[in-house]
């Protein structure tokens, strides 16, 4: 066997040896749940994320061992490149061990080189497997009515606690079947089947049931949500139908999924159908291949930048401190480039805004935080940018920036979905909207703050609102842990000349915090402040996020639900404790 033989079968041992933990740490998630280990949850999702990286620096020193001075030939990885796509074909996982590979090339070359004859820019073998996906999911048809097929649903679906009462779960499944389904979906056609993903979908405190609703050529999403009580059993919160409820479940604001696929490919296909306009690459990450999702969205976007002609331009709204953001008209991602130097006030280093977005990379997005891809050295056609972002790029970022030749190479650029600022879409709100976007704004200000996250500068303008009417932070420069926070009233001045002073008369240190003044973030908005101090001026009290900080001391864990409170189902508790 030749050093390129070795070479290459060590970077699939290293996949395979990360693919086999990532599946101990899914595999155990079932139980965590059962046990209502919250907090173990979060901490393995952190583990999972962090898995990676350990996997592929585990992996290369063996691998400078076997290559010595060759792993630095680029003509050896030529070769390297076709044993291990010879490898690979016919392997289950073929994409995935791809981007391990790649990730293998970029730590060599410091994301250097990266051409399609040395690393799987693009794949020989194509973008996903030819998965078959009629093998991940099982079939339950209403013989004896829909009422009978759900029960056997749960019931095939039940974990190792009792249900709270599954014949109630039933009944309210039924009727809003009845209610909201059955006139615009035919459930009276023959054959009509429930298919469901053989394996629960973990996250949070929740368990996800995930499938669709066939009757004839059409197709419903289905998720029905599983929660803990309080007594030790679980119950069905509510049930969810369509595309649209589907895809914010699976959103890019939330962090990644736990759940037992062997073969992704065969669970992303499936959920695509569910979700035909959700990307493929955010389907994988949602499971937690994120790397993989980093590769896929990043040969989407190649072949979209090459089939389109609009030019790069610098992002409507209110332009940052600390990042400069551009996107393409006809593409819905933004480009964020850290600032050579920051606007001022802001004062802190490029390596503290680079650790902010890893630490959202880890935490509990609680469905409030934009999911961000990381590249560097990524290359893009100078001529598709406008002048004016040529002009703007070079006065911000010139260190950022490597004009070679007709490319504009960018060395380090976050990655994510493009939403309306929150301060331009309140601009032409009507007054249904600004009530329904303030409140959004207002429940993701908490619940950052309960998945201990404070964000810092809390701007209208630094935040987004989905398609889904959902408001989403995403300027992380200025977050913290909120435990990291020190939350205070603001002293009663002790005399005129205290009272009249411009500048604090009392010390303030710097993690102290004074919501009274985040009023001030509604400046130049009087209709939105009116509105958000009607339902949400609790948050102007130091006492109220003191009260959260005491709760995360105590190792509370909130929930975080995907879907409006409102779908949820009533449950009289007083009723149904004890029995199964």
């Amino acid at each position: 066997m030749d050093i390129q033989e070795r070479f290459a079968r060590t970077i699939l041992n290293g996949f395979e040896s990360y693919f086999a933990d990532f599946q101990n740490i899914t595999l155990a998630a079932k139980s965590r749940f059962e046990n209502a280990d919250w907090q173990g949850m979060q901490q393995v999702s952190r583990d999972r994320i962090d898995l990676y990286k350990h996997k592929t620096t585990h992996t290369l020193p063996f691998l400078e061992l076997i290559a010595g001075e060759q792993i630095n030939d680029l003509l050896f990885w030529r070769t390297v490149r076709d044993l291990y796509s010879q490898l690979i074909r016919g392997h289950n996982n073929f994409e995935i061990a791809e981007t391990f590979f790649n990730s293998i090339f970029c730590a060599v070359f410091k994301h250097r080189n990266i051409r399609n004859d040395y690393a799987f820019v693009f794949s020989p073998l194509g973008d996903m497997p030819p998965s078959d996906i009629s093998k991940v999911y099982r079939t339950f048809r209403p013989e004896q009515g829909m009422a009978q097929m759900f029960t056997e649903l749960l019931n095939t679906y039940a974990m190792n606690l009792p249900y709270e009462d599954v014949e109630r779960d039933v009944a309210n499944i039924i009727d809003v079947i009845e209610r909201v389904v059955r006139p615009g979906f035919n459930l009276d056609r023959a054959g009509v089947e429930l298919q469901v993903l053989e394996h629960h979908f973990f996250r949070n405190k929740a368990a996800y049931i995930v499938g669709r609703l066939v009757s004839g050529g059409d197709t419903l999403p289905v998720v029905l949500p599983i929660l803990h009580n309080e007594q030790g059993q679980v119950f069905v919160d509510t049930v969810l139908f369509g595309s649209d409820r589907c895809s914010v479940i699976f959103s890019f604001t939330r962090s990644y999924f736990l759940v037992d696929a062997s073969i992704p490919s065969q669970y992303v296909l499936f959920l695509q159908t569910l979700m035909p306009a959700k990307p493929i690459s955010e389907i994988y990450s949602a499971m937690g291949y994120n790397k993989h999702g980093k590769t896929y969205y990043h040969r989407c976007a190649y072949r979209h930048i090459t089939s389109t002609t609009d030019e790069f331009i610098i992002a409507p709204g209110i332009k940052g401190m600390v990042m400069s953001v551009f996107t393409l008209p006809s593409y819905e991602f933004v480009f964020k480039i850290i600032k050579d130097r920051f606007t001022p006030p802001k004062d802190m280093t490029e390596e503290q805004v680079k650790d902010k977005y890893s630490l959202v990379k880890r935490w509990d997005r609680v469905g409030r935080m934009a999911d961000t891809q990381e590249f560097k050295n990524l290359a893009f056609a100078r001529d598709r940018f406008s002048d004016e972002l040529m002009e703007e790029l070079r006065r911000v970022a010139p260190s950022k920036l490597e004009e070679r030749g007709k490319a504009l190479i960018i060395k380090h650029v976050y990655v994510e979905r493009r939403m309306t600022p929150l301060n331009l879409y309140l601009q032409n709100a009507t007054d249904e909207q600004v009530a329904a976007v303030m409140d959004e704004y207002g429940n993701a200000i908490k619940q950052l703050a309960a998945a201990n996250i404070f964000p810092g500068d809390m701007l209208l303008k630094n935040f987004g609102v989905t398609r889904h009417g959902r408001v989403v932070f995403y300027d992380y420069d200025e977050i913290v842990p909120l435990l990291d926070c020190n939350f205070r009233e603001i002293p009663e001045p002790r005399n005129e000349y205290e009272e009249m002073a411009s500048q604090p008369w009392y010390n303030v240190a710097p993690n102290d915090i004074f919501p009274e003044e985040f009023r001030l973030f509604f400046s130049g908005n009087q209709r939105a402040r009116k509105v958000f101090d009607a339902i949400h001026s609790d948050i102007y009290q130091a006492s109220f996020w003191r009260d959260i900080q005491d709760k995360i001391r105590n190792g509370f864990v909130d929930d975080f639900f995907p879907y409006r409170r409102k779908l949820r189902f009533e449950r009289d508790t007083s009723l149904t404790a004890g029995r199964a």
